[in-house]
């Protein structure tokens, strides 16, 4: 399988994934698609396509977006500082060391979020713009914006419409503006436009299949699951930039995989028999009524 094949096949189950959840195409595609292309490749390929992916969540939630508009909004006040700061540190930064600040950045948030972690913040307005100017430049400089603004609207209990309204509207804005950047320091170019046509179609199929799938099965369980496929993504992408760096060499470098795995094998493992206890005491306590 060459490498246009692997782009192909991965944006489209991370189109999936995103079509189930309103977020999670980039940080399931960028650390598989970064072992073969660059960021300055594959970054704008993603932007370009997250807009249109976003614009068609937001589209379908439409009807949350009055009820979230004015807390994602010191958020939106960040971005296009952010956005412009990261736009420019990604014409010259070392795409190595991008890589291994991507990844080692994700872990943790992925692993957070898979143990349940929920911290609500009370100050949104003064959290919120800080916040939105690190997004910023994190999306800039990796494409991936998902799992820490899944965390952060997560911990704020966002019901699942509003949540998915939220994280759209402000990927959408983010999208845009990083887009912009990128064009404006001429970082779009016409390897990253043929990579945008080839992978397309997959992901407009594997959009509604995500949100097919997702109303089918219990929500949690089905983020759950893909947040597994993540750190095995991330995981593998991070041993992968430690033997690129010359940090750690094979067999020890492939330690970023295994242990994270291992931890999320844990926590998956909890987490079943969670939902089974649950589900064994709806049942007995419906035989007792």
């Amino acid at each position: 399988m060459n490498d246009t094949s692997v782009l192909v096949c991965i944006t489209f189950f991370a189109a999936v994934v995103n079509g189930g959840l309103g977020h999670g195409f980039s940080s399931m595609t960028v650390p598989v698609a970064l072992i073969f292309y660059t960021n300055r490749i594959l970054n704008p390929v993603l932007v370009l396509v997250e807009v249109v992916i976003n614009a068609y969540v937001l589209v379908m939630n439409r009807a949350s977006l009055p009820a979230v508009w004015r807390r994602t909004t010191p958020i939106l006040v960040g971005l296009l500082p952010g956005v412009l700061l990261g736009s420019y540190l990604l014409s010259f930064v070392h795409t190595g060391f991008v890589k291994f600040f991507t990844y080692v950045f994700l872990l943790p948030l992925i692993l957070m979020q898979a143990a349940g972690i929920r911290r609500p913040i009370q100050a949104e307005w003064a959290v919120g713009t800080p916040v939105g100017g690190l997004l910023g430049i994190f999306y800039a400089l990796t494409t991936i914006s998902g799992p820490p603004l899944s965390l952060l609207l997560n911990n704020q209990g966002l019901p699942r419409n509003e949540f998915k309204a939220a994280i759209s509207v402000i990927r959408v804005i983010l999208a845009g503006f990083t887009s912009l950047g990128y064009y404006s320091l001429g970082l779009i170019t016409p390897n990253s436009q043929a990579l945008l046509w080839m992978i397309l179609p997959g992901i407009i199929i594997g959009l509604p299949v995500g949100a097919y799938i997702s109303n089918r099965v219990r929500l949690e369980t089905f983020r759950r699951v893909c947040m597994s496929f993540d750190v095995l993504f991330v995981g593998f992408g991070l041993s992968r930039v430690l033997i690129e760096l010359g940090l750690l060499q094979s067999p020890w470098a492939y330690s970023a995989l295994f242990i994270p795995a291992t931890i999320d094998v844990c926590l998956l493992t909890i987490y079943f028999k969670n939902q089974s206890a649950q589900a064994d005491r709806a049942v007995s306590e419906g035989n007792i009524g």
